[in-house]
């Protein structure tokens, strides 16, 4: 079942056509991979389904709403969450309270300001924690997590209200091997409950993850589908080689 459709989407700054055209779907509890040559149009893509700027052309609808225009907190509220690629935690609050915080983003003013609901996250808190192997870090600063860390941490954050569909812009940017390896363990999970677009640039992680690919290149789409199936399609292996 279609969970997302993005649909002849066009986006222009001025003279530059970032986006020509560009459309793909992707289905409920699936993982879809968003890849291309650099300035392929991969974030403004992915900016454009967060809302973090409008399409100038095309259509975006998601569980059956029309987004195209709708603000981003609109989109949160249908269940849609965002982790850009510059890490956005809090530093100087702990591990624990960064979650905290995703999770009392649903509450009632009346009941953060009377502190009621600390106690009541407290097992969520610890299970998003633990899920993402931070439980032994939730008293620490976010600020002394090591840069993977940080990363999952914000995964975490994205997480805390369970979106139908995480999109992630290059989660894996700076990570050690082993890191973006377990990054790739700690995703896998979620699939149960939650939908994932990713961009990334590591082919070799997001393959491994990712049901179907989507492949840009100059803000078109080269090919879109399953897989194994993109990741032989010559005008793929064209795009990337003539970036090369």
């Amino acid at each position: 079942m279609t969970l997302l459709s993005v649909q002849d989407v066009g986006k222009v700054f001025g003279t530059l056509r970032a986006l020509d055209g560009a459309s793909l779907t992707v289905d409920t509890r699936s993982f879809h991979g968003l890849i291309g040559p650099n300035g392929s149009g991969k974030s403004t893509l992915l900016k454009a389904i967060a809302g973090a700027h409008f399409a100038t052309s095309g259509r975006i609808s998601f569980d059956g709403h029309d987004i195209t225009t709708a603000p981003p907190y609109e989109r949160a509220r249908l269940g849609m969450s965002l982790k850009f690629q510059i890490t956005a935690i809090l530093p100087q609050l702990s591990v624990y309270d960064n979650i905290l915080l995703g999770l009392q983003a649903g509450n009632p003013v009346w009941s953060l300001g009377m502190s009621k609901t600390r106690r009541g996250l407290h097992a969520e808190v610890m299970q998003a924690l633990e899920r993402f192997r931070l439980a032994q870090r939730a008293d620490d600063l976010a600020g002394e997590l090591s840069h993977g860390q940080q990363q999952w941490l914000e995964i975490a954050m994205a997480l805390a209200r369970n979106p139908k569909i995480l999109l992630l812009d290059e989660p894996t940017a700076g990570m050690s091997p082993q890191e973006r390896r377990a990054t790739g363990e700690l995703l896998a999970p979620i699939r149960e409950h939650c939908s994932l677009l990713i961009v990334e640039h590591d082919l070799d992680f997001i393959k491994d993850i990712c049901d179907a690919l989507t492949v840009l290149d100059q803000g078109k789409v080269v090919a879109s589908g399953p897989t194994a199936a993109v990741q032989e399609d010559p005008r793929v292996k064209e795009a990337y080689l003539s970036h090369a």
